[in-house]
């Protein structure tokens, strides 16, 4: 590795209090920021402005343009502002400002080619940006599907893709956090992980479209112990340095 380190955008996500601070903050999850570091890139944690829930994806463009790739981290639900549903009672930490700034974040990587690495919250968010839906709350009445809460369990990896040959395998075990999850997947993403329920745990685009990975787990959480976690973030930094501004 020469020169400097790619610089990762990192959206940070809103607070309502953090004790050190003394008051509301803006913060990230250290083992987000660790696992990016630890593979060769530079964290760059964003203030997600999006006043009256509305920022212009050039706007958001001009603010990013410096970075060399991105990182979409998890959180709490989108608003079902975005996609036409209803609040629920499930809902919870949402945001319309984080919401709105995420949303443009996207489309912005996306169509400007950076590479990007969507994780959890992220992940939906893409999917949203670009059309998709999401399930609203995971459970056997609704989905079928079962808890992902505080859940470690296996997803089986669709042979032949990126994310295949990234973890080096087509079974994975991961550790997510998360009640919604991908309902009809945007028109350009393809499924290239689900778990034993059905529920779709990974997706992509063609190479053609840019580097891009979107994951409904946590790889943060293991990423220091588990090679094959880590290895996202080595792909996402890999691409950053290829396309380096």
């Amino acid at each position: 590795m020469s020169g400097r380190r790619p610089l990762i955008a990192m959206p940070a996500r809103f607070s309502e209090s953090a004790s050190a601070l003394r008051y509301r903050a803006e913060v990230t999850a250290r083992a987000l920021v660790e696992a990016v570091y630890a593979a060769g890139g530079e964290p760059v944690v964003v203030h997600p402005s999006a006043p009256g829930a509305a920022v212009d994806v050039a706007a958001v463009g001009e603010r990013l343009g410096f970075v060399d790739g991105v990182l979409l981290p998890g959180g709490g639900d989108l608003s079902p502002r975005w996609t036409g549903d209803e609040v629920r009672p499930e809902h919870y930490d949402m945001d319309e400002e984080q919401d709105a700034f995420d949303l443009a974040v996207a489309r912005w990587a996306l169509e400007a080619g950076r590479p990007l690495l969507a994780v959890c919250r992220g992940l939906q968010a893409v999917n949203v940006a670009l059309g998709g839906s999401l399930h609203a709350h995971m459970d056997a009445a609704s989905t079928g599907g079962t808890d992902h809460r505080h859940r470690v369990h296996d997803v089986a990896v669709a042979p032949g893709t990126p994310l295949a040959d990234v973890v080096g395998g087509e079974s994975l075990g991961i550790s997510c956090y998360h009640h919604q999850s991908i309902a009809r997947l945007a028109e350009g993403l393809t499924v290239w992980a689900r778990a034993e329920d059905g529920t779709i745990e990974a997706v992509g685009r063609p190479a053609s479209a840019g580097w891009f990975l979107g994951v409904q787990w946590h790889p943060e959480d293991t990423a220091a112990v588990d090679g094959r976690q880590a290895a996202l973030f080595t792909a996402l930094v890999a691409a950053a340095r290829r396309q380096r501004v």
